[in-house]
């Protein structure tokens, strides 16, 4: 089973840094990164900057599709306003057949906000706990957000990423 979590850090630069601690636990083989992405908001802007981790440039199993499409939902269409309202409903449906309901996009939506920044990864047998304690050791404090992908629901959002690229 697959974890999808998100961890907020009450900083921009927060996200890059938890990265770098979450690149050392996956060279001690402590987690094992499926695909992870960040999103930085910097103070004053009026939305934040998106990337797909380098942690898994060429082996994420979600790619940009995946870190478009939540994060679209997430930071950006709230922006747009009413005129693509219809289409984030089906976009949010969609999500919600992969285990990312409502709920978990309200409350990133409500925590990740300028002057913050956050670090989404997509793990497979990791302890979380262990996850939390490592950021902690070296001085990385956020606040984890987190939703579990039960195997059908991992088995679903990998079919709806194919139907996507195809």
């Amino acid at each position: 089973m697959a974890t999808l979590t998100v961890w907020k850090f009450d900083t921009p630069d927060g996200a890059e840094r938890a990265e770098d601690a979450l690149e050392a636990l996956e060279k001690q083989e402590l987690v094992h990164i499926l695909d992870a992405a960040t999103v930085s908001w910097e103070e004053g802007k009026k939305k934040p900057k998106t990337r797909q981790s380098r942690l898994t440039m060429t082996t994420g199993i979600l790619g940009g599709v995946f870190w478009g499409l939540l994060f679209g939902i997430i930071f950006f269409i709230p922006i747009i306003g009413l005129v693509i309202g219809v289409a984030s409903g089906a976009l949010a449906a969609s999500l919600t057949d992969v285990g990312i309901d409502e709920d978990f996009i309200k409350t990133v939506r409500e925590k990740v906000t300028p002057g913050t920044s956050a670090l989404f990864v997509l793990t497979s047998g990791e302890v979380l706990d262990r996850i939390h304690n490592s950021l902690r050791e070296q001085g990385i404090h956020g606040e984890l957000v987190e939703t579990n992908l039960s195997a059908d629901q991992e088995a679903n959002l990998r079919s709806m990423l194919q139907e996507e690229d195809a």
